[in-house]
């Protein structure tokens, strides 16, 4: 009787699974969905993604396309990395969340792990981006009070204009970008703005009274993908450095092989204080972000004074270890050097050709092309559209900006077809 029962809920669940196959959503369900049940707090290009690998994503109705976005640079490794899903999957299986009221047999290997890899003595989990910018701005507060001598309440960072941390009240709070800013006040005072690749405008900000830290990322990637001058980073370190301030780097986009180095700050030489890590540092495949720092700094963090729930959690520290490995076993920062000076001597050619862009610039695998029109004008954004249709995706930043980042496993093969889809597409615009 049993067995009976057992082969008829077998039938049951092959037909059900038949019965959900065959029910697919289409892509124009997927956007309706989207429009009726989700916040509009994105504008998309018009394409619903349902398998990514590799460099490849396919659409809901099996149309396969390149990725030269990588999810703003977290699938560096490739979509579904078959050692990561498996680190992911495994871990998941076992134990995935203990909370941080317990310790868990995993994250202390992490935390060594990740130390070692980057250099530093100590590291602090977070999930986003944005919660490990925040926790930086914490500990370089901190650390001013209690190791700088500065009165408590009158810390200031120095920061970029044109940056992009995040998105929280305290982070748009020195944006100036108007999307990001508009009718979310108050603000958080507590923050200079200069201009980005202004060594002057630096020395000048860290001649006032009660500066804590400088936070800068080391290519603006959300501005534009604007590379500062050769030794801007070394010199803003070593001014910071004279003057007792800690220098921040927020790698969030930057690091983990993008550029063509492990880190941005590498190509300097650069070993900030505090370093701020997020996206490609699981490869996509789980929320997690790091601070590192050294012992000096990190100690001012006590128990109680910062946390999260699922920060440092098991599968994070699992996926994080398996995803740095990726990046060192398969040289990728190798591979994104190779494969962006190529991109860049192949763009540039077809600049020779064209009156519709008017640079190129970028390091490593974080590149942009500057379409000649105005911020306002939807160009950038029909050249994506008509990407997209020849089987390439990326997206406008600033209105006539497009960032183009594929993951960095890409061949010369895949990267010489792209560089075809994106010649093509211009030249018949």
């Amino acid at each position: 009787m049993l067995s009976v029962m057992s082969f008829l809920l077998n039938q049951l669940n092959e037909k059900i699974m038949e019965t959900t196959a065959n029910k697919k959503i289409t892509s124009e369900q997927a956007i309706a969905l989207e429009d009726k049940y989700g916040a509009h707090n994105y504008h998309p290009l018009p394409v619903v993604l349902s398998k990514g690998e590799g460099v490849y994503v396919w659409d809901a109705e099996g149309k396969r396309y390149y990725d030269f976005l990588s999810a703003y640079s977290a699938v560096n490794q490739g979509h579904s990395h078959p050692k990561i899903v498996k680190a992911l999957i495994d871990q998941a299986s076992t134990l995935a969340l203990t909370s941080r009221a317990f310790y868990n047999d995993v994250l202390g290997e992490y935390e060594k792990y990740v130390t070692e890899y980057f250099g530093f003595d100590k590291v602090l989990p977070m999930n986003s981006g944005a919660e490990a910018v925040e926790t930086a701005i914490k500990l370089t507060r901190k650390y001013a009070y209690e190791k700088n001598g500065i009165a408590e309440n009158e810390a200031k960072i120095i920061v970029c204009e044109n940056n992009f941390h995040g998105r929280t009240t305290t982070i748009i709070s020195f944006s100036n970008d108007p999307d990001a800013r508009k009718n979310f006040g108050p603000y958080t005072p507590g923050f200079i703005k200069i201009p980005y690749n202004d060594i002057d405008a630096l020395e000048q900000a860290l001649s006032e009274e009660n500066v804590a830290g400088f936070l800068v990322e080391p290519i603006q990637g959300e501005a534009g993908v604007y590379v500062p001058d050769e030794g801007y980073l070394e010199e803003a370190y070593e001014l910071c450095k004279a003057a007792g301030v800690l220098f921040v780097a927020d790698e969030v986009q930057t690091g983990i092989a993008r550029t063509g180095q492990l880190l941005a700050v590498d190509h300097e030489n650069v070993q900030p204080d505090i370093l701020i890590l997020g996206k490609a540092i699981s490869g996509g495949v789980y929320p997690v972000s790091a601070v590192l720092a050294n012992d000096h700094i990190m100690e001012v963090i006590k128990p109680g004074e910062h946390g999260s729930t699922f920060g440092g959690n098991p599968v994070a520290a699992k996926v994080a270890m398996a995803a740095l490995e990726v990046i060192k076993d398969e040289k990728l920062a190798d591979n994104a050097e190779k494969m962006g000076q190529l991109f860049r001597k192949e763009m540039n050619q077809l600049i020779e050709g064209t009156e519709l862009i008017n640079a190129v610039r970028g390091k490593g695998l974080l590149n942009a092309i500057l379409i000649n029109d105005t911020e306002e004008s939807s160009t950038a954004w029909d050249i994506c559209i008509k990407l997209r249709d020849n089987g390439l995706l990326a997206k406008p930043t600033h209105g006539n900006i497009i960032r183009f980042a594929p993951p960095l496993v890409i061949t010369e093969e895949q990267l010489m077809d792209c560089v075809q889809i994106i010649r093509k597409t211009i030249l018949e615009f």
